[in-house]
């Protein structure tokens, strides 16, 4: 089974050196990791190419310079693996992340949320969890609610890539539209251990708690207008 590991990136080379190496610490030799660089001709750009000329698995793309949800998109876009896991710039996967979300696909699952480790800018944990500071909801209208997915915790199966993509236009955040397919079929798989290390900056992109209420509420509107025309197509069959 190919894993593909899609990476958005944007001027991350303060922390994303150490996230290379510690997925491809993990990776198999038919695996692959597909960074886009949302801001390309940088030093974002020269240290995945170094990455690229010293490991085959890596692969740099450009990406439109659109925002996360383009820029995530275009990375699934050129992935061409079994299971997806979405990965941002600064954080790092712990040991056995890639066998434990795989050992859930094969089980059955469409989509693995995983727990994290919540730390400093310098990776010193918190003391707090993803699960713990945000709750788990299962079940899409919770989840229209408050979303309880977030991308870094996520890996799928091409079958919900297929049917997530092309995301809508105007779409507020990735994760929680991949989340709320998934939750379609019920699919889904949450291990409560720690797979990652959350690290939290001032330039971390995440959250709604700073938007005003007229936007949260369109976000809501936006997504189930969207989620019931797409859920009336058929979900692809799973391919792994």
């Amino acid at each position: 089974m190919k894993v593909s590991v899609a990476l958005a990136a944007y001027e991350g080379e303060a922390f994303l050196g150490a996230q290379i190496e510690s997925i491809l610490a993990q990776l198999e030799p038919q695996d692959e990791l597909v960074v886009s660089d949302d801001k390309p001709g940088g030093e974002t750009q020269r240290m995945v190419q170094a990455f690229c000329a010293k490991d085959n698995r890596v692969k740099y793309i450009e990406g439109a310079g659109a925002g996360v949800c383009a820029n995530v998109a275009n990375a699934l876009t050129h992935c061409s693996g079994d299971v997806f896991f979405l990965s941002d710039q600064d954080d790092v996967w712990l040991p056995g992340k890639r066998q434990a979300v795989l050992d859930a696909i094969e089980n059955g699952a469409q989509l693995v949320l995983h727990n994290a480790l919540l730390t400093d800018v310098a990776l010193n944990p918190t003391g707090e969890t993803f699960f713990g500071q945000n709750g788990l909801r299962r079940g899409v209208v919770l989840n229209l609610l408050k979303n309880s997915y977030i991308g870094c915790c996520m890996a799928f199966t091409r079958a919900l890539r297929d049917a997530a993509l092309p995301f809508p236009k105007g779409l507020p955040m990735h994760d929680w539209w991949l989340g709320l397919l998934a939750e379609k079929d019920g699919r889904i798989a949450v291990v409560q251990d720690s797979l990652l290390l959350y690290r939290r900056h001032g330039r971390t992109v995440t959250g709604q708690e700073k938007e005003a209420f007229w936007r949260r509420c369109w976000w809501r509107v936006f997504l189930t207008w969207h989620y019931f025309r797409r859920a009336t197509c058929a979900m692809p069959g799973n391919h792994v």
